[in-house]
């Protein structure tokens, strides 16, 4: 859960940097997000909660 919640915020933030420097208009924001809403609702799901969770782990893993 953290880490969709990490996710979550920083391409909130990414999005919101984006249309404050006008590299990112409100439709293509709006088309983003309904893409996103439709592929959590595919079969891809899961695979890609897989995918972005062995990442995570891989990176917290990483020592400096």
């Amino acid at each position: 859960m953290a880490v969709s919640i990490s996710v979550v915020l920083l391409l909130l933030l990414l999005a919101v940097i984006f249309m404050r420097q006008g590299a990112l208009k409100i439709s293509h924001a709006l088309v983003c997000m309904l893409f996103g809403f439709f592929l959590a609702s595919t079969s891809m799901a899961p695979t890609i909660t897989s995918g972005l969770t062995a990442t995570a782990d891989l990176v917290s893993s990483l020592r400096p």
